[in-house]
């Protein structure tokens, strides 16, 4: 199958799916707006479908890659779920330790597009661990819909505390240096910006993808390195970067952001139409050599 990008959709209609998938419209009412844009045969089902993750094409990393290690492990959360489980990534036979980045997923679950971003972490020298924010009523059911509604109905508060017990997790792993970074998109993005407010004396270096910002107020106590990745055309998030800019030079902390000209929020992600490769692939070799040079020695 041919994968379809955003110049395939009118931009009203990537904005719509947008919504949809971020829980502002529902399916019902997704259907009825789109049914403007159904021509020529094709019916609003079918542009849903179009439009949805296709993990066909999402493996940069294979799973039986000679150069790494992969697991399942489990990690205490005692002021979240209690028992957490996540995706755990290394280099093959790594004579040396590594330092350890936390993988945080979008608003449904640990779905093979995050498990893929993990062993390319991997890949790329890194002891790489996603948890599942769906684990304790079930984990990723194998469809991005029905995690978005079971990632609806955690408690939002332990889910903060099930990230926070992950990166607090990750540094204790015989394999990790004891640095600690994490990378997040779109719920992740956000969430990675939460862990450098939470966690200050233990996240080095964090890259929130198109994530929403904290509060103007928690800014001050990050003292993580940022590098922050916003799409051109994600008005919903871009709307909070102007405070967060403030914020961050007020308080004085680190920080390099890029924002990709025409681009949609999603753009990194290699399933659906809204990626786009050359961004990707620019905003990918940054964040790589970010991690390399905050979390390695002399970082």
């Amino acid at each position: 199958m041919k994968r379809k990008n955003s110049s395939d959709f009118d931009q009203t209609l990537l904005d719509l799916y947008d919504d949809y998938v971020h829980g502002r419209v529902d399916r019902r009412g997704f259907l009825e707006r789109a049914s403007r844009f159904a021509a020529g045969g094709l019916t609003v089902a079918a542009l849903l479908e179009a439009l949805a993750p296709n993990y066909a094409f999402a493996q940069q990393a294979a799973k039986d890659d000679k150069r790494i290690e992969i697991e399942y492990a489990e990690y205490s959360s005692p002021k979240g779920a209690g028992k957490m489980r996540g995706y755990l990534a290394r280099p093959a036979a790594a004579a040396a330790k590594q330092p350890g980045i936390v993988v945080i997923h979008e608003n449904r679950g640990l779905n093979p597009y995050i498990e893929d971003v993990t062993r390319r972490l991997a890949v790329a020298g890194f002891l790489a661990f996603a948890p599942d924010a769906l684990f304790p009523l079930g984990g990723y059911p194998g469809d991005d819909d029905k995690g978005r509604e079971i990632q609806a109905k955690r408690d939002p508060g332990q889910m903060t505390e099930d990230f926070i017990a992950a990166a607090q997790w990750l540094p204790q792993h015989p394999a990790c240096t004891g640095r600690v970074g994490v990378v997040g998109f779109c719920f992740g993005g956000g969430m990675a910006n939460t862990l450098a407010v939470r966690l200050p004396e233990l996240v080095a270096a964090a890259v929130p993808f198109y994530g929403r910002q904290p509060a103007a107020e928690d800014v001050p106590k990050i003292k993580a390195a940022l590098l922050l990745h916003y799409a051109g055309l994600d008005q919903r998030i871009n709307e909070g970067w102007p405070a967060y800019e403030a914020a961050l030079k007020k308080a004085g902390i680190r920080y390099t952001a890029h924002i990709y000209p025409g681009v949609n929020h999603g753009f990194h992600n290699d399933t659906t139409p809204r990626y786009d490769e050359a961004a990707a692939k620019l905003a990918w070799t940054r964040t790589i050599e970010f991690f390399n040079q905050t979390l390695r020695a002399g970082g």
